[in-house]
């Protein structure tokens, strides 16, 4: 990534929550922010390339037909499977984080005080690691 910025999907059911976060990520780093609503709306602007999605677990809060948040990292996953997924949700529960996990999300974070700064930390290891997976790569390329 050529000094281009983060791009970030944040998808979220909860209007002021999603607000906030954006706010958050505008404020503390320089990363291209996309919002989305729904799973469905976040799915139709793929092709936009996001470099991480954070996404939702329940997002039923504005339709109750609307896809959730496991349905929607499943057609991610389908879709591009290296699009690094990180699950957020109000529910503090293993299982969740588990079943989260077993659709193939990066991480799982809980709606808290603490969420911006866990997500902030988690992109921050992905993208140290994808420059490392790059430099090896460039390196394997010469040998």
């Amino acid at each position: 990534m050529k000094n281009e910025k983060i791009k970030i999907f944040l998808v979220d059911d909860d209007a002021v929550f999603l607000i906030l976060l954006e706010i958050e990520f505008d404020e503390h780093a320089d990363f291209k922010i996309e919002t989305f609503a729904t799973g469905e709306l976040c799915l139709a602007a793929l092709n936009h390339n996001p470099d991480v999605i954070i996404l939702d677990y329940h997002l039923d809060g504005i339709d109750k037909n609307a896809m959730n948040g496991v349905e929607t990292l499943d057609k991610i996953k389908e879709i591009n499977p290296d699009i690094p997924v990180v699950m957020l949700s109000s529910q503090d529960s293993i299982d969740v984080a588990i079943n989260c996990m077993h659709h193939r999300a990066y991480d799982y974070v809980v709606k808290s005080e603490t969420a911006f700064l866990r997500l902030q930390k988690i992109i921050t290891i992905i993208f140290k690691y994808k420059k490392m997976e790059k430099e090896l790569k460039w390196y394997m390329e010469r040998m």
